[in-house]
């Protein structure tokens, strides 16, 4: 076998293990719900950078649970509020 031959079975053999796993995944998740239940209050996401030479960036982020509220995010400041 030539060295493409050796590359394209690897890249077969490893396509079909990626599908086989795709295929299990999807199996094993048929019917869970996905995220996090809507309700009251915010999550709260934390970004924490630190450069290591004294420098740095921290930043928190709300996001409402509220999937209306997160929506409302969204709209562009000129248009809330209106009526159509």
């Amino acid at each position: 076998m030539t060295a493409w031959g050796v590359s394209a079975a690897l890249a077969a053999a490893i396509l079909v293990v990626l599908a086989l796993r795709v295929r299990a995944v999807l199996r094993a998740e048929r019917g869970a719900l996905r995220g996090a239940a809507p309700g009251d209050g915010v999550h709260v996401i934390v970004s924490d950078y630190q450069s290591g030479t004294g420098g740095g960036h921290y930043r928190e982020y709300t996001v409402p649970k509220d999937p209306q509220a997160y929506a409302r995010l969204f709209v562009p400041r000129d248009k809330r509020g209106r009526k159509p």
